[in-house]
C-alpha cells in the first residue's frame, strides 16, 4: 500500500489537516494521495472527554465515523495503530489486529509514503507515582467509558450505603481536572432528581494540585474565578499538594490521606514512550522535536499537535492544545497541498495564542482571549464564555463536516437532549 501523504493519528489536528487536504485535492485524487490511519473506527474531540466520563456526553451519538468522514472529505482511511518506522526506506508499520477473543482480524501491514505526518497525540504523566494503577486516566475514549460505567455503579452503591455519600478525588487541576469536577457535580445533579429522598446520596469532590494554584498555565484571574466557582459548589481545592503514592481507595500526601471510592489522575501530559524507538529526535516527554516547519529530524517525516515539541517565543515550545492542533493542520494543508505541486511554501508556521476558556457547569465558564482590538487582552466569563467553549467545539466540527452539517449536528443534539435528558445512564 502506497500513498504520497500518510498521516497517523485521527484526533483533532490529523483528522482536520486529512479534511482539509482531501477537500483541496478533490474526490479522486484525495483518495488515492492522502491517507489517515487511526486506531479506532470513530472520531471523537479529545477535550470532550470529561463529559463523557461524567455521562453528559454520549460517546456514541458525539462520535463520528471516519469511513463516513473520510467519503465526504475526499481521503482515505485505514484503521490500525502504528507499530514501526523505517524512515529511510518511507514506510511504516500497522500492528496486526485482534478481536476480544484474540483471533488475527487484520495482519502486520507495511505502508510506504512520500511524505509522513505523526498526529498521534500524548498521554498522561504519572511522574512514576507507585499506584498509579488504582486511578482512573482519561487518555481515549474507552477510558472515558471506563469510568463512566464505574461511576454509575460507584453512585448506586452509595444510594443504598449506609454513609450515603460518594467521594472523588482528581489529581491535577488543570483544564481537565477542573472541567471534570463541575461535570461530575452536574451528572450527580441530575441524577439526584430522578431518585427518591431516602436514596439520595452526598458527592465529595477533592481536586488536588501540587502547584500553588490550579490551572497554572493560564492568567492567576481565571485560576482565582474557577476556584472560586468550585469552592461555591463544595468542591474541595487543595494546592500544593503533592501525590507521593496511590492506594486503593485513597491517596497518599506527605500531609494527610485522602480517602476516595474513585481516583482520577489528570496531572500532566507525556507522549508514548514508543516514540523513542522510531528513529527521530524526542525531547524528555518524547515529543518529536521539530523544526519552525513542523519537520522532524528525518526527511520526509513531520509531525502536528500534542506529539510535537514545535519552538515558540522564549525558548519555549507550543503549548499542547486544541488551538495548536488546529492552526498547524491548517499550515501543513498549505505546504503538503503546494509540495503536491512541486511548489514551497516559504514562511514558518508561527504559532498565534487566542486565549483559553473553561467550563464550569451550568452554563457558566471562565477565559482570557488574547490579542483582541488594540492589542488588548479580554476576561469573559459566565454564560458568554460558556457559549463561547461551545463555539470552538463547534468549530472543529465545521472543519471536518462543513458549517450545513454541523449546524444540523448541533440541533439534532439539542433535540436529543430535550427528548432523552442529558445525562446517559447506561
Amino acid at each position: 500500500m502506497h500513498s504520497d501523504i500518510v498521516i497517523v493519528g485521527g484526533g483533532a489536528g490529523g483528522l482536520e489537516l486529512a479534511a482539509r487536504l482531501g477537500r483541496r485535492l478533490g474526490e479522486k485524487q484525495g483518495r488515492e494521495r492522502v491517507l489517515l490511519v487511526d486506531r479506532d473506527p470513530f472520531h471523537i474531540w479529545k477535550p470532550t472527554l470529561h463529559e463523557v466520563a461524567a455521562g453528559t456526553l454520549d460517546a456514541h451519538q458525539e462520535g463520528l465515523s471516519y469511513p463516513v468522514l473520510a467519503r465526504r472529505n475526499h481521503f482515505s482511511f485505514a484503521i490500525g495503530e502504528l507499530a514501526g518506522l523505517d524512515a529511510g526506506g518511507r514506510s511504516i508499520e500497522l500492528a496486526e489486529i485482534r478481536n476480544a477473543e484474540g483471533e488475527l482480524l487484520v495482519p502486520r501491514r507495511t505502508v510506504s509514503y512520500t511524505r509522513l505526518v505523526l498526529a498521534i497525540g500524548s498521554g498522561s504523566n504519572a511522574f512514576g507515582t507507585p499506584g498509579i494503577e488504582h486511578a482512573y486516566l482519561l487518555e481515549n475514549v474507552r477510558d472515558a467509558q471506563r469510568f463512566h460505567t464505574d461511576w454509575l455503579n460507584a453512585c448506586a452503591r452509595a444510594s443504598f450505603a449506609g454513609s450515603r455519600s460518594l467521594s472523588i478525588a482528581i489529581v491535577g487541576a488543570g483544564a481537565t481536572g477542573v472541567e471534570l469536577s463541575a461535570e461530575l457535580l452536574e451528572a450527580h445533579a441530575e441524577l439526584l432528581g430522578s431518585l427518591s429522598a431516602g436514596q439520595r446520596f452526598r458527592l465529595d469532590i477533592t481536586l488536588v494540585e501540587g502547584g500553588d494554584r490550579i490551572l497554572g498555565g493560564l492568567p492567576e484571574k481565571i485560576s482565582r474565578q474557577a476556584r472560586l466557582a468550585l469552592e461555591r459548589k463544595q468542591v474541595k481545592v487543595r494546592t500544593g499538594t503533592r501525590v507521593t503514592a496511590i492506594e486503593r481507595g485513597a491517596l497518599v500526601t506527605p500531609d494527610s490521606p485522602v480517602p476516595a471510592d474513585l481516583i482520577v489522575w489528570a496531572a500532566g501530559i507525556k507522549a508514548a514512550e514508543a516514540n523513542a524507538g522510531f528513529g527521530l529526535e524526542v525531547n524528555r516527554l518524547n515529543q518529536f522535536v521539530v523544526d519552525d516547519r513542523l519537520r522532524t529530524s528525518a526527511d520526509g517525516v513531520l509531525a502536528l499537535g500534542d506529539c510535537a515539541a514545535c519552538p515558540w517565543e522564549g525558548g519555549k515550545t507550543v503549548p499542547a492544545r486544541a488551538q495548536a492542533a488546529h492552526q498547524q493542520a491548517d499550515y501543513l494543508a498549505r505546504v503538503l497541498a503546494a509540495l503536491l505541486r512541486e511548489q514551497e511554501v516559504a514562511e514558518p508556521f508561527v504559532y498565534r495564542d487566542f486565549g483559553s476558556l473553561v467550563s464550569l457547569g451550568d452554563n457558566k465558564g471562565v477565559g482570557n482571549l488574547m490579542g483582541g482590538l488594540a492589542g488588548r487582552n479580554f476576561f469573559v466569563e459566565g454564560l458568554v464564555a460558556k457559549w463561547m467553549y461551545m463555539s470552538l467545539h463547534l468549530n472543529h466540527h465545521r472543519a471536518i463536516l462543513g458549517t450545513g452539517k454541523t449546524a444540523v449536528l448541533a440541533l439534532a443534539r439539542l433535540l436529543q437532549q430535550r427528548v432523552s435528558g442529558r445525562l446517559k445512564l447506561h
